[in-house]
C-alpha cells in the first residue's frame, strides 16, 4: 500500500468513526480531495487510489489539470470565485461551492446557458463573520436562492461553508451546527438543500457530527503544501 493509499484509508477510517458516533451512514459524506498546488502527477495517484472528486481553489490552475486529465474525477470549485472568471468556471467544473451574490448567480446562469448544461451550486455562507473570508452573509442567504428559483441554468444543491480556524476542533463545532441549522430552516421553507459542504483536515470529523454531506480535504491526503 503506497503512502497516498495509508493517507485515504485514514480519513476515510476518521469519515466513518464520525459517522458511527452521530448515527449516520459513512455512505452519507462525501470526500472532496483538495488537489490545489498538487501536480498532475500527484493526481493521477490519487486517482489511482480511488479518489473520484477533486477540489481546487483557482480557476486558472484547474484549467491546467483538467486539459491534462479529461473525464477522470469530477472537479469542484471550493475557493473564491470572481465574476471575470465565471464563465472559465463553468466550463471546468461540475459543481461550484462558492456562489455567493445574487451577481454571480446571474452570471453562473448566463454562462450555463450558453454552455448547455445545469451548473450545479452551493452558497458559501461566512458563518463566522470573518471580514477577511469572502461568503454571503447568512441574512443574504434566502435573497441568492430566491433569484437562483428564477435562473433556468443554475441549481443550488446546499451551502458551504469556511468556519474560523480554531486549534481545538471543538471549538468550531458551533460554527458547523450554525450553517446545518440554516440549511434545515431553509428547508423548511421550502428550499431543497441537501448538500452540506464543510471540514477540512483539521475539524473534519467533528464536521461529518454536524451533518457534513461533503468534507474538503487536503492535507491529510497530500501533505502540507504552500501557495
Amino acid at each position: 500500500m503506497s503512502g497516498f493509499q495509508e493517507r485515504l484509508a485514514s480519513v476515510r477510517a476518521g469519515i466513518a468513526a464520525a459517522a458511527a458516533r452521530s448515527g449516520r451512514s459513512p455512505e452519507a459524506v462525501t470526500l472532496v480531495a483538495v488537489s490545489k498546488t498538487i501536480s498532475v502527477e500527484g493526481i493521477r495517484e490519487a486517482l489511482s487510489a480511488g479518489v473520484r472528486i477533486l477540489g481546487e481553489n483557482r480557476v486558472q490552475e484547474a484549467r491546467e489539470k483538467v486539459a491534462l486529465l479529461p473525464g477522470l474525477a469530477s472537479w469542484h470549485l471550493i475557493g473564491h470565485l470572481q465574476s471575470n472568471k465565471a464563465k472559465l468556471a463553468v466550463q471546468l467544473f461540475d459543481c461550484i461551492h462558492s456562489l455567493d451574490s445574487v451577481r454571480l448567480a446571474e452570471d453562473l446562469d448566463r454562462h450555463a446557458e450558453a454552455t448547455g448544461k445545469i451548473q450545479r451550486c452551493l452558497i458559501e455562507v461566512n458563518v463566522g463573520e470573518e471580514a477577511q473570508k469572502s461568503g454571503a452573509p447568512e441574512a443574504e442567504v434566502r435573497q441568492i436562492l430566491e433569484a437562483a428559483r428564477r435562473l433556468p441554468h443554475l441549481t443550488i444543491e446546499g451551502l458551504m461553508a469556511v468556519p474560523p480556524f480554531l486549534d481545538d476542533p471543538e471549538d468550531v463545532r458551533p460554527f458547523f451546527r450554525r450553517l446545518w441549522l440554516l440549511r434545515d430552516t431553509l428547508r423548511q421553507e421550502g428550499f431543497s438543500l441537501e448538500a452540506l459542504s464543510m471540514g477540512m483536515t483539521h475539524d473534519f470529523e467533528v464536521a461529518v457530527e454536524e451533518g457534513a454531506t461533503l468534507v474538503r480535504i487536503g492535507t491529510a491526503l497530500f501533505g502540507p503544501r504552500y501557495g
